[in-house]
């Protein structure tokens, strides 16, 4: 990969990672991130084929290389979006959960019978 390859994987990296935001924002399943990995994956591929005049390989290294951007890419995108569904659970429901590391929560303790009705 040369050192524009690498600029753009970082830019749609970004992008995934804006995306991973907005499905999780928008309550959007898990499995979208895999979708718009794989589509932010193809417009990187294209844009290396395009803005930098690169010529196709074989079928077997453009597939290799596809398959490496769509990784990297949709990995940015499920971080972002484990990270805004975190937060957002916690921020939204503040009296049912707190964070419970960087990607999770958990239900808060709630001791005694104060929250028990009579």
């Amino acid at each position: 990969m040369t050192g524009q390859d690498i600029a753009t994987m970082l830019v749609f990296c970004g992008f995934g990672f804006v995306t991973g935001q907005a499905l999780a924002q928008s309550w959007r399943p898990l499995w979208q991130v895999a979708l718009y990995g794989v589509l932010l994956s193809l417009g990187a591929r294209l844009s290396m084929l395009v803005l930098f005049s690169r010529h196709l390989r074989g079928p077997a290294e453009e597939l290799l290389e596809l398959a490496i951007l769509a990784i990297v890419i949709a990995g940015c995108t499920a971080v972002a979006f484990h990270l805004t569904r975190a937060r957002t659970m916690v921020t939204q429901y503040p009296w049912l959960y707190e964070r419970h590391g960087l990607f999770g929560w958990r239900e808060k303790a709630h001791g005694g019978d104060a929250g028990k009705p009579g």
